[in-house]
């Protein structure tokens, strides 16, 4: 008598989205933690069966650029990863830019993994930085330790958490980055157009929302964009715009793609929905750098990202505080959005707006920051032997309250609130395991791990 394999520890229904089709009435098997099998019709046996027949079954979305820790330090990773949790992204890259101390070195790197992967709810890769001057000896071991990626910033936020970084240091950490192999990001704001600015509004007593988005112009971006490409051109480093809000960003890039560079960039979710008039609606709540730009910027991002110009979306999820967002004079509310709880909900329903295909979706939103942040063939797509990652969408009519985020208290809230949806997260599966069933985190802290980058 012939033996046969075991069962599968579990066995996934539903229509699957990949980057390349959808397979209608398809099943994920899982065997230890991995995808084990992939098809369609009558599905194999299974320890457990989760029947989501009629619902879209994507890969667990792969957050490229969020910050845990720049609102309430590590301690926000526990309850950012479970807003990820519930918002079908079971992988999140989180930015160094944490408070006290941005991570700048193999110790504080080794001290954040530690972190999350006692508190963590989804799976988390790291980021890595510079100090302001004399840092760059450490570039080498971070990467060592298993950075994703590196950021800089051509714009200071705070001069020791979120420091500009001088043309001369930002030079000298290229040529080293380049030696790793690994892509650095900008934060891609000209911080003299900014200041200046903001120092004019404020002395006219302009302090009303909309001055964020005229104290910011596009000029600023694009000054930024073109001197950190050049910087890359120079050092041979792979240079990658943190958030383009402009379709320039992308087009540059391209140009610079065109000398033999690598050149990319990301827009955020934000940038391709929200515009000046969301701010003005909004207030603090809609303030983000760089800022809303026009209903027209809206379609061209749209344009380039349809065109393949776009290397991945992101949320550039910020929790801060609601009581950091509530001021009347916008110069004094801090910059930043939620958006993980929103993502998946979020960009379903602006393809379905726009009458987009939906493997859309599993490209930009998993594929590709898998692939930007050294993180395939672990993460990212739905195959054999990656993780079993997975973000089941139902489909439907739903509105988004910001009051079902399951961040802290202080943090629910949402500049996508009351917006109408259409989907909602049903499910999440972290490797085979399901973490979110459409109304509650069902992990503890630590069941996320560290990822390490996996290739160059």
């Amino acid at each position: 008598m012939t033996d046969l394999p075991p069962p599968f520890d579990r066995v996934v229904l539903g229509d699957l989205v990949t980057s390349e089709t959808i397979l209608r009435d398809g099943f994920v098997a899982v065997r230890d933690g991995r995808i084990a099998a992939i098809g369609a019709g009558p599905p194999p046996p299974a320890v457990t069966v989760s029947d989501h027949r009629g619902m879209l079954v994507f890969p667990g979305l792969v957050d490229g650029h969020m910050h845990t820790s720049s609102a309430m330090g590590w301690g926000g990773i526990e309850h950012a990863t479970r807003s990820a949790a519930a918002g079908g992204v079971t992988t999140v890259v989180d930015m160094p830019y944490d408070i006290p101390k941005p991570v700048t070195d193999a110790g504080l790197f080794a001290a954040k993994v530690e972190v999350v992967e006692r508190t963590a709810h989804v799976d988390v890769a790291l980021y890595g930085t510079i100090l302001k001057t004399g840092g760059t000896q450490h570039i080498k071991a971070l990467a060592e330790a298993g950075a994703a990626s590196f950021k800089l910033s051509t714009y200071e936020y705070d001069a020791t958490r979120f420091p500009r970084i001088d043309h001369l240091e930002m030079e000298r950490a290229f040529a080293l980055i380049a030696e790793t192999g690994l892509m650095v990001a900008l934060h891609n704001e000209d911080q003299e157009i900014v200041v200046g600015l903001t120092a004019a509004a404020q002395a006219s007593g302009r302090t009303d929302p909309i001055m964020h988005c005229r104290t910011r112009p596009p000029l600023c971006e694009n000054l930024a964009n073109v001197t950190i490409f050049e910087i890359g051109l120079a050092t041979g480093a792979h240079v990658h715009i943190a958030h383009s809000s402009l379709a320039r960003g992308f087009d540059l890039a391209e140009t610079y793609r065109g000398f033999g560079m690598r050149a990319s960039g990301e827009a955020c979710i934000q940038y391709l929905c929200m515009t000046e008039d969301d701010i003005v609606r909004l207030k603090g709540k809609g303030k983000c750098n760089p800022p809303f730009r026009t209903a027209e910027e809206v379609e061209r991002m749209w344009d380039r990202l349809v065109s393949g110009k776009v290397a991945y979306v992101s949320t550039d999820h910020a929790p801060w505080p609601i009581d950091r967002k509530l001021d009347e004079d916008i110069f004094k509310c801090g910059a930043g959005l939620t958006g993980l709880q929103s993502f998946a909900p979020l960009m379903v329903s602006l393809l379905a707006e726009r009458g987009l295909p939906l493997t859309l979706m599993a490209r930009y939103c998993a594929e590709e920051p898998a692939r930007y942040h050294g993180l395939l063939p672990k993460k990212g797509r739905i195959a054999v032997g990656a993780d079993a990652d997975l973000c089941v969408m139902e489909r439907g009519d739903f509105t988004f309250d910001e009051a079902s985020i399951v961040d802290r208290p202080e943090c629910r809230w949402s500049p996508y609130h009351g917006r109408a949806m259409k989907a909602r997260v049903a499910a999440t599966y972290l490797r085979g395991r399901q973490i979110w069933d459409g109304a509650s985190v069902l992990n503890r802290p630590g069941d996320g791990a560290f990822v390490k980058r996996q290739t160059v």
